[in-house]
């Protein structure tokens, strides 16, 4: 293989904690990669975007190409449809998730959609009721999957929508669309909610100790146009990623393993997503564990490699909520011996 490229969404630490989680973590071979690379960069988000650090990253690498120039939108939709199976006509695409709001004692929040289990009667149930209301202010709602539905809104293409995993848990009004058109979709998110209220498959679905579906998330606008999400990038390799994330990889290679990778030609990319729940929640312990597990499935794997000559080269992209990492190794930089081993660098 050339280059292979993990992306590890919250792998990066905060200051506060760093030291006490460099002390329990034993990533041997994690700590050679991070000291001896060739190139190592930071770059910091705004704090006004509305995607994650790693989901601009990938917007970057998969759909610049495709769209001209990198969206903050995350403008993967089309894609997803493909994946799905999706007849795509022409027009201006979103994916809508059915998701569950919680009222807090002081804002709403939104529950992380790995926690749903909606299944396909319940989805189809409240699917149906709901289209007429979309067809009814001229966008059409398609069904795709339980966990994922598409909506044509040509004149919505300038609304600013937030990725799920960026608005989770956090005050929902500061990651509701913005733009001219946030208005009639806050009118059509209300009307569904209100259809959605009380509604029997919700009834039945708390008394199975599951959370009601509530309302809807709308993001990952973009036109329909030809092509994959990979391309520019390379293969596209996911683990234990979102829904939607999981949609734009390799079939063969949505629970992908270092084993997997390491024998393809070319160049690739690997998501692992494991952490982003627990880093999102800032739950340490799980965090620690789920390390462990990557250093000896992956981080020792892809060493190996290098050190072997089976990989060319190997790029580490590590984010938190706002920073983003970018670590490049070689086998030549491996022989930087004066750089002592460390996990410093895991909190830029």
């Amino acid at each position: 293989m050339n280059q292979l490229t993990l992306v590890l969404p919250f792998a990066l630490t905060p200051p506060e904690l760093a030291s006490d989680l460099a002390r329990a973590l034993q990533v041997p071979s994690l700590e050679i990669l991070l000291e001896r690379n060739s190139t190592y960069r930071v770059s910091e988000e705004d704090g006004g975007n509305r995607l994650l650090p790693h989901e601009s990253w990938l917007s970057r690498a998969f759909s610049a190409a495709a769209y001209g120039a990198p969206s903050d939108n995350a403008p993967f939709a089309p894609a997803m449809m493909r994946a799905l199976g999706v007849a795509q006509p022409e027009g201006y695409w979103f994916a809508v998730q059915p998701v569950h709001l919680q009222l807090t004692r002081t804002h709403m929040v939104l529950g992380d959609p790995r926690s749903l289990n909606v299944n396909d009667a319940d989805s189809r149930a409240l699917f149906d009721l709901v289209k007429p209301y979309f067809d009814e202010v001229g966008k059409p709602l398609i069904y795709a999957a339980p966990d994922m539905w598409f909506m044509r809104a040509d004149d919505w293409s300038e609304l600013r929508t937030a990725s799920p995993d960026a608005a989770v848990n956090d005050n929902l009004a500061d990651w509701m669309p913005e733009g001219d058109a946030k208005r009639a979709f806050r009118k059509l998110q209300n009307e569904v909610q209100m259809l959605w209220h009380e509604h029997p498959v919700n009834e039945a679905r708390q008394q199975r100790g599951l959370q009601p579906v509530n309302s809807f998330w709308l993001w990952a606008g973009a036109p329909a146009i030809p092509g994959t999400a990979a391309g520019a990038a390379g293969t596209l390799a996911v683990a234990n990623c979102p829904a939607w994330l999981t949609l734009l990889a390799d079939p063969a290679l949505r629970a992908a393993t270092a084993e997997q990778v390491l024998p393809l030609a070319g160049d690739a990319v690997v998501v692992l997503g494991e952490l982003i729940p627990v880093g999102k929640a800032g739950d340490w312990s799980p965090w620690l564990a789920h390390m462990q597990q990557i250093e000896q499935q992956w981080f020792a794997p892809l060493l190996a490699a290098l050190k072997a000559g089976r990989l060319g080269s190997l790029k580490l992209v590590f984010s938190s909520h706002l920073k983003l990492a970018e670590f490049t190794i070689t086998k030549g930089s491996l022989r930087k011996f004066w750089r002592k081993p460390a996990l410093t660098k895991l909190t830029p």
